[in-house]
């Protein structure tokens, strides 16, 4: 049975203009504000990652390998987020299907690496990263059991 998430794509609605059409077609999946800020904060503090990495569930926006952390930094109306996410107007019924499957993937994702032992962290686009990085940091200290400052390339690429 095909996923609810090809029957979403398969359906999708026309945009309602040439404008809202270029507009979601220059969309970033990758390397958004808060996913740079987010990683420039991380490397403030010392700490090395990988970036993006497809080897794994969901294709985490920054991997710590040996302390096996999947970070993502995700939208907050791709992911309807709790504070911020919206759900547009126009075609209702086909964004909140899309949105949904978006938020249940996300959740199989996180099963799948955890159990390859990974922790899943999801950070919002809307979080402070000096404060989300912080965080990040005291996770990656406790899966490692060393200091971020211990070595200038903690987590060599």
């Amino acid at each position: 049975m095909p996923s609810l998430d090809r029957h979403v794509q398969s359906r999708r609605p026309a945009p309602l203009n040439e404008h809202v059409r270029r507009q979601m077609q220059t969309m970033p999946r990758k390397d958004t504000g808060a996913e740079l800020e987010l990683r420039r904060q991380l490397h403030r503090l010392g700490l090395r990652f990988q970036v993006n990495v497809r080897s794994l569930p969901g294709c985490p926006d920054i991997v710590f390998t040996r302390a096996k952390l999947a970070i993502f930094v995700d939208g907050c109306f791709w992911h309807r987020c709790p504070d911020h996410g919206t759900s547009p107007k126009n075609n209702r019924a086909w964004w909140a299907a899309k949105l949904d499957e978006n938020v249940a993937r996300d959740r199989r994702k996180d099963d799948q690496l955890r159990e390859m032992g990974w922790a899943a962290v999801h950070i919002w686009e809307h979080e402070d990263a000096v404060t989300a990085a912080a965080t990040i940091r005291t996770l990656w200290q406790y899966s490692t059991g060393r200091s971020a400052s211990s070595s200038p390339f903690a987590e060599p690429i």
